[in-house]
């Protein structure tokens, strides 16, 4: 039985609740090894208890692989008797294979042996890995000294790891990937090389910036103006007074049709934007300022969506309402319908919005062509949805909500609009 095994039986029965001394009887190891194991671990298990998937090659497999090796059969008559890829064979002979330094006299370079293999696979997968460039061996201080001095030299990592290769061709231990050198600087608690050399890096960051954040920051830059959710009014958030609306598209086959969605968060009330041509900033831009100017003042206070191009066209589209609006008012109260962006890769922010969307699919299937469907049809889906009973309105009907609501306007000392921000 391999030692991980063992471990791995040794850790099941403290899962469970079971003594050092007894879990260690159970798993058949000495006392004194129990003891360090689970000192060392801090009492939790630092390997996974879950017996090896059908994913890794087993011990029995690496002996087939071994004497399929020694009769001269290729890695494709191999994978077949094992019933796995060709690939998995190549892949696993590359990997662990003997190296010229390991070899001893008699063994000849590439020579493959089942155990040993199985060793180091075992010793790939113990968790937690040691930081290479943290050691303290002489091999280790060797190989910090040599990654440091291509860092003062401007190197970027890759060129040193790349280099190692050329370098210490016979000399596995001075090899380093350049992700761990990356790690070496940034990752806390794996500061094997000195801070400051993040500044011998090209981009002198002593941090590293998640892709997903940059991509955030590019998007927010191409839309001008725009205002996070966070400064809406908290009248929207707690859905208290009507007129906060939530905007999305449905996109068509190949993102080449599309249709707007207008939802109240109050009342559930749905309004379809026809974009039977082009779904780009001012097309739906004109749609929004067809549908909305037909609502009272009070039932026009926000809207939200989230950082789509789509939308690139908030400004026109705030002003133009809000013209509008005033002339309606002839001037008596200063209104101010602003549009706010949700946070990136944030739908939940827009949540009455997805689930309107969701319930749209039963009548807009994915990967179906949307510019087919006419304004009239679009009507009738909304009014279809609008008269469906909902649980959240207790069972009263979008329109039902929206009724009641433009019966209801606000009093004469509450503004029509959003109040303006500061």
């Amino acid at each position: 039985m391999s030692l991980l095994r063992v471990r791995r039986r040794f850790w099941r029965q403290i899962a469970v609740g079971v003594s050092v001394e007894a879990a260690a009887g159970a798993a058949g190891v000495s006392l004194t090894a129990a003891k360090k194991w689970y000192r060392q671990a801090g009492g939790m298990s630092p390997i996974s208890l879950a017996e090896p998937s059908g994913r890794y090659l087993s011990l029995a497999e690496r002996e087939e692989i071994a004497v399929g090796i020694a009769a001269g059969h290729t890695d494709a008559q191999i994978a077949r008797r094992l019933d796995r890829h060709r690939s998995t064979v190549g892949r696993e002979r590359r990997r662990n294979a003997q190296r010229r330094h390991e070899q001893t006299a008699g063994r000849r370079a590439g020579c493959y042996r089942a155990v040993l293999a199985q060793a180091k696979a075992e010793a790939r997968a113990r968790r937690p890995k040691p930081a290479k460039l943290g050691g303290h061996t002489p091999g280790s201080a060797r190989l910090r000294e040599w990654v440091q001095a291509g860092l003062n030299q401007r190197w970027s990592p890759e060129q040193i790891s790349r280099r190692a290769r050329t370098e210490f061709a016979d000399e596995p231990e001075m090899w380093v990937s350049h992700e761990t050198i990356y790690q070496s600087i940034y990752v806390q608690g794996r500061g094997a090389l000195r801070r400051e050399l993040a500044a011998c890096l090209r981009t002198g960051r002593a941090i590293r910036r998640p892709r997903r954040r940059a991509a955030a920051r590019r998007s927010r830059a191409r839309i001008p103006d725009m205002v996070n959710i966070s400064e809406r009014p908290a009248e929207a958030a707690d859905r208290a007074v009507p007129g906060h609306w939530e905007g999305d598209l449905i996109i068509g086959k190949d993102g080449a049709s599309a249709i707007g969605t207008l939802v109240e968060r109050t009342t559930r009330y749905t309004m379809l934007l026809h974009l039977p041509d082009r779904h780009g900033a001012e097309a739906v831009r004109d749609a929004i300022l067809a549908v909305l100017p037909t609502l009272p003042a009070h039932l026009r206070r926000s809207l939200t969506w989230d950082q789509g191009m789509e939308m690139a066209e908030h400004r026109t589209l705030s002003d133009r309402l809000n013209a509008q609006l005033t002339d309606q008012l002839d001037g008596r109260l200063d209104p101010k319908l602003e549009v706010f962006f949700c946070d990136p890769h944030s739908p939940w922010q827009r949540g009455t919005n997805e689930n309107t969307n969701g319930l749209l699919r039963q009548y807009f299937p994915k990967g179906t062509d949307l510019s087919t469907h006419t304004a009239e049809h679009l009507a009738a889906v909304a009014a279809e949805l609008n008269g469906r009973p909902r649980k959240t309105l207790d069972w009263a009907t979008p329109a039902e909500a929206l009724t009641a609501a433009l019966a209801s306007p606000p009093e004469p000392d509450q503004p029509t609009g959003v109040a303006t921000t500061a």
